[in-house]
């Protein structure tokens, strides 16, 4: 008996290695993942939850590990692609898409067999309403203008006995002016309308967060990002989905307004995110790969190692 005991206690080094083997390849997973949220200007509490989610996970791939904690942490929920009951409202600060991003809904709805009704409130705007209209005529839809409430909720109500869905964009409101988000409040209140935040991707994080929480107060669950093909920095969607507990749904990819949507989900999202080295020819110019040779990736090398540490010492403290 003491034998075996002797033999099984110089066996432990064995176990004791492997332990450490797999607290090493935690440990550059965890790295690997602090250097990812670092370089997208995530906020600390999101890179948190997506370092301690990954490391609880125990996965060995850091992009596996990335997916798996974007899918437990954030909901994905893409826009409704048959006839729907709420009308769909596009919301959100000046300058941040949202008429492309009610013409790119109307385009997809109608390739995919859809009747549709298309309404703006963005009457004052100087070119909001022909900018829309251009779209819509090519796409051989009516505009409906809505100068207030009861007129949205008439040709709500009037479109409901004649059309599978309704899309609405909205002018652009100042998230931090009262009077700008009770008149949309108004708006939304007036029928039963699904508000959906139009938000660009490359927006600093706390900034993101302000308008997202702001956003969330008067019913917005939703999210569509924008310029997701030119934005380097996409730590800001995370945490303003994270700070207004919003959904993602499809993002904006091009300028384009045929097939200008893509469908998000925790992959894809990956992919924007931590973008594979292999098995996708990328351009050179891709917003998400920057080069060697990129001062971005280089001169803040330094600086990132620094943050990444202490991250990840921050993440073993939770």
């Amino acid at each position: 008996n003491s034998q075996e005991a002797s033999s099984s206690s110089q066996d432990d080094w064995l176990f004791e290695n492997e332990n450490f083997d797999d607290d090493r390849d935690g440990d550059a997973i965890v790295e690997a993942l602090a250097d990812v949220m670092i370089r997208h200007g995530a906020s600390s509490e999101v890179t948190d939850e997506i370092l301690s989610c990954a490391a609880v996970m125990g996965l060995e791939d850091p992009r596996v590990s990335l997916v798996a904690a974007l899918e437990h942490l954030y909901e994905f929920r893409p826009l409704p692609k048959v006839a729907a009951r709420k009308a769909l409202m596009m919301v959100g600060p000046p300058g941040v898409g949202k008429t492309l991003a009610t013409a790119k809904v109307a385009a997809r709805s109608i390739m995919d067999g859809l009747n549709i009704k298309v309404v703006t409130t963005d009457i004052v705007r100087a070119g909001g309403i022909s900018q829309l209209q251009s779209f819509t005529d090519i796409l051989d839809v009516n505009l409906d203008r809505a100068s207030d409430s009861n007129e949205l909720k008439d040709h709500i109500a009037q479109g409901l006995e004649q059309v599978d869905q309704i899309i609405i964009d909205t002018a652009g409101i100042n998230p931090y002016d009262v009077s700008d988000m009770r008149r949309l409040a108004k708006f939304i209140s007036s029928a039963d309308i699904e508000p959906i935040l139009i938000l660009p991707a490359g927006t600093d994080a706390k900034e993101s967060s302000d308008m997202a929480r702001t956003f969330a107060a008067i019913g917005t669950q939703w999210m569509i990002p924008t310029r997701l093909d030119i934005a380097r920095r996409l730590g800001g969607l995370l945490t303003a989905a994270h700070q207004g507990n919003l959904s993602f749904a499809d993002g904006s990819h091009t300028s384009q307004v045929a097939d200008g949507l893509v469908t998000l989900n925790p992959r894809k999202l990956a992919d924007y995110l931590m973008p594979q080295k292999s098995g996708h020819k990328q351009s050179q110019s891709s917003p998400n790969k920057p080069s060697s040779s990129s001062p971005s990736s280089s001169d803040q090398t330094g600086s990132n190692k620094a943050k990444r540490m202490q991250v990840k010492r921050t993440s073993k403290a939770g």
